[in-house]
């Protein structure tokens, strides 16, 4: 009979695992984060190279990132699509050097990416904290049903009803004034 982990089991064992992502993820020749929009990956580059001495290749499903003559820094099918015109790659000079960055713009916004790449190690996506976003940052659809669910369990804790059931009982009492001839007193409202 097997019995659930406790909660510190459970503690101790994320803990390994963290740290066993992060010493895999150490060890990449890149560095990557991402947004629930997108992906950027940077990667230390000698200072000499310029933007010709790079082989990039940024396909929908595939990425190619090598300096010429070289083994690649990162080539591989890509986990989900992407929007390639919304990609970029830019090399930048920084204290220590020059760094190449790497942006990915994700086809599907609602998904975390366990890798950049299907070849390199994955991370749980589960334990992901995503970052706090502003209605501003939503487009209109989303923000209204954002807007409207906030509406709604605002309205559910002070014991008022929804906005659907709002609707409800507008529509019931236009229908009650264009109908004086009815008796409405038995109807109900269903949930």
């Amino acid at each position: 009979m097997s019995s659930s982990p406790t909660p510190s089991e459970r503690e101790a064992a994320d803990k390994i695992t963290a740290a066993r992502e992060a010493e895999e993820q150490a060890r990449l020749p890149y560095k990557w984060m991402q947004t629930i929009q997108d992906v950027d990956l940077t990667a230390q580059v000698p200072g000499n190279l310029k933007a010709r001495d790079f082989d990039i290749k940024i396909t929908k499903d595939h990425l190619r990132v090598a300096i010429k003559g070289q083994d690649p820094i990162i080539d591989g099918r890509l986990p989900h699509p992407i929007y390639v015109d919304e990609s970029t790659w830019t090399l930048e000079t920084t204290p220590s050097g020059k760094e190449l960055a790497v942006h990915l713009d994700k086809v599907n916004k609602m998904e975390w990416w366990a890798h950049v790449v299907e070849t390199a190690p994955k991370i749980d996506t589960s334990k992901i904290a995503p970052e706090n976003s502003k209605l501003s940052d939503l487009d209109g659809n989303t923000r209204s049903m954002v807007e409207k669910m906030m509406y709604d369990q605002k309205q559910k804790e002070m014991g008022l009803p929804s906005s659907d059931e709002q609707k409800k009982q507008e529509m019931l009492e236009k229908f009650m004034a264009q109908h004086p001839e009815m008796d409405f007193s038995n109807a109900k409202m269903s949930p």
